[in-house]
């Protein structure tokens, strides 16, 4: 990154004040360095890296279109006026612009000459999909500014440069609306809103489809980690606590310890007042309770995990009233696991119980690390009575597995009856973390790679660059891909499908919740468990199913362990520990 002078005079000036010294420059300026220190993300411009589509009617004229996909220093001059010029001679000229992969941010416009050398007005587009930026607000397939204002008109300077948006996006479309203008525009590039954070995890194994799926899921999460950890960078640009389960996952197997989920964690706690639930739902609350333990786990912050105690108490306190007497839990509304579930109600129940089990339980465990051993067996006790009620899935994947996961069924037995039932038909991209994570603790870590293939492969299949809200196997047939205008008799895989709260364009096509495999492979292929609080034990335990080998990192508070697993020719899996900090126990 270069600076300039401005930004050196800048950090003196904060210097300065740090030191308690009269300031050379107005006190806003010193703010603004307090604000850019605060805000760890960072802005980088990137190019178009094709143009998809541009109009051909000679009264919307479209000259030099290449010149969009040039380099640009950045700086109109006087002497380069040469561009992309569109031209209304009664019909709005416009262009679709691919800038490669989902972004968050906006772009850039730099106009080098306009009509009258006047601002120009010029209509833009932003689309996670060709077709959504093609789309109009409220269309019947369901484009809305929702979140995130995705389709507006601005003004763009005469000679100068103007940014615009703020949402989640791969397309931009620009049209010029005015009759009898023009527009000669030298650049338009997108303005990358990230944060820069090192993958101190790695993937890496024999199936290059694996390690794809392995670096969407992680480049997933990182777009959703902006000022908060959000759901999505379209559409969901809120903290949904119970969604922050599978992005904190995947955190810890990619970033390590990173400020943004205790960060979110807390807003979410200091916003709801109980007996109020968390996001309005009650399984939300008790995510809260489970994402603390795993976050626990991974960084042993055990100062961090005691600023939780008296509200964790009182949450735990709130869920055990609701428990009858038949010791099925009573949970009001809204009851709720995903979307595809949300109109199975024995499922739901089996999933609010099995929930259930596994909040208290990890409230015990929690309250013994914190030294409180008479909550701790408080809670167990509540687990036991949970235990003697066993409900019924209802053919659910999303409730067998989490009653698996809650030792209410053996695992294998619930596999066979319900989890591996036609594969990855009647997945979902939020509980198929938990599916696969069921899966494996029956043992069937092969039919786990084969739904990774599968499911999440598929959107890859349609030129995903992230993973998707929700995903249905049966909308890829005869569909076309995400990154071209859909020719005549195919379906539009983002526009003609989706339920629910995403349907059409409104579905996000960058979900954090949608992450779970990078988590699992990291898990269960490299094998790495985390057996004590901050990974000071692990045991390294690696499935490589049809794998013939895989390697990778993991992080950890001490540092980063490395692993080379390899299949013999008799069916063994040599490990090789390359790297593990001192302080860490390895179990094997």
């Amino acid at each position: 990154m270069k600076h300039t002078h401005f930004v050196l005079l800048v950090l003196t000036l904060a210097a300065t004040f740090a030191a308690g010294a009269d300031p050379l420059l107005p006190l806003p300026v010193a703010d603004a360095v307090a604000r850019a220190k605060a805000d760890p993300r960072v802005r980088q411009y990137l190019m178009p890296t094709r143009i998809v589509w541009k109009s051909d009617d000679p009264k919307a004229a479209i000259e030099n279109p290449e010149m969009l996909l040039k380099p640009f220093v950045g700086q109109i001059t006087l002497d380069g006026r040469a561009g992309c010029k569109l031209s209304n001679k009664g019909a709005a000229p416009g262009i679709l612009l691919d800038f490669g992969q989902e972004l968050s941010g906006g772009v850039q416009i730099a106009v080098s000459d306009s009509a009258k050398g006047q601002p120009a007005r010029l209509r833009v587009r932003f689309g996670e999909s060709a077709m959504e930026a093609m789309s109009e607000v409220h269309d019947p397939k369901g484009a809305t500014n929702d979140h995130a204002v995705r389709d507006q008109t601005c003004l763009v300077p005469w000679l100068g440069t103007h940014e615009i948006g703020n949402t989640g996006f791969r397309f931009v479309r620009i049209d010029l609306p005015d009759a009898d203008s023009f527009v000669t525009i030298k650049c338009i590039r997108a303005v990358f809103i990230y944060r820069d954070l090192e993958y101190k995890g790695s993937f890496k194994c024999n199936d290059e489809r694996l390690n794809r799926i392995w670096l969407t899921g992680a480049y997933t999460v990182q777009l959703n980690m902006q000022d908060y950890l959000w759901d999505g960078v379209k559409r969901d640009r809120l903290v949904w606590i119970g969604d922050m389960h599978p992005e904190t996952m995947t955190i810890a197997s990619v970033f390590g310890n990173v400020d943004i989920v205790p960060k979110s964690l807390d807003l979410i706690r200091n916003d709801t007042k109980l007996p109020k639930w968390m996001c309005g739902i009650s399984s939300y609350s008790m995510w809260w309770v489970l994402i603390h333990e795993s976050w626990y786990r991974s960084n042993g912050d055990l100062e961090y995990l005691k600023q939780q105690k008296d509200y964790m108490a009182a949450l735990l306190e709130e869920l055990s009233k609701h428990i009858g007497p038949d010791n099925k839990e009573t949970l009001p509304e809204m009851r709720f696991l995903d979307w595809p579930s949300s109109e199975n109600k024995p499922a739901i129940h089996a999933g609010l119980q099995s929930m259930m089990i596994l909040t208290f339980h990890a409230g015990a465990e929690l309250m013994t690390d914190m030294g409180d051993e008479a909550l701790a067996k408080k809670y167990l006790a509540v687990v036991e009575r949970l235990r003697k009620h066993v409900p019924d899935p209802n053919n659910s994947k999303q409730g067998a597995a989490l009653m698996a996961l809650a030792g209410l069924g053996d695992a294998g037995e619930l596999n066979t009856k319900f989890m591996a039932v036609n594969g990855s038909k009647r997945m979902s991209t939020f509980y198929g973390y938990y599916v696969l994570q069921a899966r494996a603790k029956a043992g069937d870590y092969q039919g786990c790679l084969d739904s990774i293939r599968q499911y999440w492969g598929a959107m890859l299949d349609l030129g995903a660059t992230t993973f998707w809200e929700d995903f249905n196997l049966d909308w890829t047939e005869n569909a076309g891909r995400i990154d071209e205008l859909v020719p005549a008799g195919k379906k539009d895989i983002h526009g003609d499908f989706g339920n629910y709260c995403y349907k059409g364009f409104r579905h996000s096509l960058c979900h954090g919740w949608a992450s779970g495999p990078t988590a699992w492979l990291s898990e269960h292929v490299l094998g790495i468990e985390i057996l004590a609080p901050g990974c000071t034990t692990i045991r390294i335990r690696p499935h490589l199913g049809d794998l013939k080998w895989a390697e990778g990192t993991f992080p950890t508070p001490r540092g980063v362990i490395k692993v080379r697993h390899e299949k013999q020719a008799d069916g063994s899996v040599k490990t090789t520990v390359l790297e593990v900090p001192a302080g860490i126990k390895v179990e094997k």
